[in-house]
């Protein structure tokens, strides 16, 4: 049990009469503030069908007056695939306060003593989907990853790829006893390299994004996966459901897709040309792909994709040495950083970056120490986040009046090294 007092970023601050505890055993009544700050019932149905993925070691509340839970939040241990690396990542979930008690400071006390958990367990980075985007960025998270939909034609034309055609395709009703080890596998191999790309590696986690409770599918059929092999060698699948829907007699059914992945050209092309041509149907809705992706590549006319792009990871930083330093880096460079930091003053000041020579795979390493140098370029946290998976340029955040560069030409040197060749995304939420 944790109350209110002084943590490693401050103090924590709670209103007389909260505390923070530990969850331990009062599963039910967590998962009842959830359910009243997202504002959903719970379903019997759904509820036997979806396993509840957390860690209840890591399930924190905030004990109100009356001896009830009045906020809570846990979080996933994860190992985030960071540019050239992994880092030990705190995957903050399930964060919610009861509507009664909002406006009392519940959600800033839970968070800084989230991140003093995760400094004390050695995590240098929490990250989190945000369901609204304006909550977390004073709690020092910069938008790390966007995610790309898209929403295509039936017949979208598709450029040829070699190997394409001669691959076999099946569609199968999903049946996770079946499908589970071959979408682990191939998901794990198409997101191999790519930053932010987050594995379901825990049995609870991969069976919840299997299920398919009839109350998720929104009038559309029952999850199927496609999958294409080279012999008994799977290289790519899909998870979709199709929509019947009927105008004027004409049929304009939906294709939704929750996922794809393909660990080659020709497996993302042999996928997409079954996907965009299935009988009785009129649209493709993808799911998350990073903005990278094969497919926009792959269109004949991009004009005919109608595209939203959207907000994925989230990213803070905890320990700023152990975030810099478990990423490799595309450039050679030499700066310091002046880090503004308000809610962990173990992050804040000056630290000289400087990179080594690359390593094996071609990334540079980097070393970071405090420095009284002066400093070359000023950036908060939230930004310096925002940067670390290399998806985003700290030079275009110095053109928003977000970074400051005080040495000519340091800052260009710094968003060049911290740039990657590979978008970052997660292809799923928690």
């Amino acid at each position: 049990m944790t109350t209110g007092g002084a943590g490693h970023g401050g103090m924590t601050t709670l209103p007389d009469g909260y505390r923070l505890v530990d969850v331990g055993e009062r599963r039910e009544e967590f998962l009842d503030v959830d359910r009243l700050a997202f504002g959903f019932a719970s379903d019997p149905e759904v509820d036997a069908a979806v396993p509840v993925t957390l860690d209840w070691s890591r399930a924190v509340g905030v004990e109100g007056p009356d001896g009830r839970l009045a906020a809570v939040h846990a979080s996933f241990p994860f190992a985030m695939p960071v540019p050239g690396g992994t880092v030990a990542t705190a995957g903050l979930t399930w964060v919610g306060v009861r509507p009664d008690h909002r406006r009392r400071g519940l959600l800033s006390a839970m968070i800084t003593e989230h991140l003093d958990r995760t400094a004390r367990r050695g995590e240098p980075v929490s990250a989190l989907f945000a369901a609204e985007a304006a909550i977390y960025g004073r709690f020092g998270y910069g938008g790390a990853a966007d995610a790309l939909h898209l929403t295509l034609p039936r017949g979208a034309a598709l450029r040829p790829v070699p190997g394409s055609a001669e691959l076999d395709l099946r569609l199968e009703p999903l049946d996770p006893a079946v499908h589970d080890d071959v979408v682990h596998a191939v998901h794990a191999a198409a997101g191999a390299g790519r930053p932010g790309w987050i594995l379901r590696d825990t049995d609870v986690l991969r069976r919840r994004h299997l299920v398919d409770p009839p109350a998720w599918r929104q009038g559309g059929e029952p999850l199927r996966v496609v999958t294409v092999a080279d012999g008994r060698d799977v290289r790519g699948y899909a998870l979709l459901r199709r929509v019947e829907r009927w105008e004027d007699g004409r049929p304009r059914g939906a294709v939704r897709i929750r996922e794809v992945a393909a660990v080659d050209a020709a497996a993302a092309h042999r996928l997409w040309s079954f996907l965009l041509d299935l009988d009785l149907t009129a649209t493709v809705e993808t799911g998350m792909l990073a903005v990278d992706d094969a497919l926009p590549h792959l269109l004949v006319d991009p004009r005919a994709a109608t595209s939203r792009l959207q907000d994925n990871l989230w990213v803070r930083i905890v320990d700023l040495p152990g975030a810099l330093t478990a990423r490799r880096y595309a450039a050679g460079f030499d700066v310091v950083l002046e880090v503004a930091d308000a809610r962990r003053p173990s992050n804040a000041g000056r630290w000289r970056v400087r990179t080594e020579a690359p390593d094996v795979a071609g990334g540079h390493v980097a070393e970071v120490t405090r420095s009284t140098d002066p400093a070359d370029v000023t950036v908060d946290v939230r930004e310096l986040g925002a940067a670390l998976l290399g998806g985003r340029s700290l030079v275009a955040m110095q053109r928003a009046g977000l970074v400051t560069e005080h040495r000519p030409g340091s800052l260009a040197a710094v968003a060049t090294a911290f740039g990657w060749p590979f978008a970052p995304v997660c292809s799923w939420g928690w």
